[in-house]
């Protein structure tokens, strides 16, 4: 799990790029599945990015927890906010969850600037 969370988030999107040329179709449906699913209703956008987070270290996905991670700051979550979630991953999902909640909070470190404040 030795990688950089903003390289891991560049090589990633070079290859979605990829899979949106090879397969538009579903990779439309996924984008507007992601739309709807994000979209601020009942719960906030920086509430459901915390909740991702929480399911990205509960299936160990590192890309979807850089993803996310950048997201949630984005949407103007505090590392404070990303302990409190990773704590409840953790909780729900034992030792496995505090592997991935620890590269979280590295992905947060790495993708904002010191002191935690959101990198815009």
């Amino acid at each position: 799990m030795s990688h950089s969370y903003p390289q891991l988030i560049d090589d990633l999107n070079a290859a979605i790029a990829t899979l949106r040329v090879g397969a538009p179709g579903p990779m439309k449906a996924f984008g507007g599945l992601a739309r709807e699913a994000l979209a601020p209703g009942a719960l906030d956008v920086m509430t459901k990015e915390l909740m991702a987070i929480a399911i990205a270290i509960a299936t160990r996905c590192d890309g979807c927890i850089g993803f996310h991670v950048k997201a949630a700051i984005r949407a103007g979550a505090t590392r404070e906010q990303v302990l409190e979630t990773v704590s409840l991953a953790i909780y729900m999902g034992a030792g496995p969850s505090m592997i991935y909640a620890a590269e979280t909070l590295r992905a947060f470190d790495e993708l904002g600037p010191a002191g935690g404040e959101p990198k815009l």
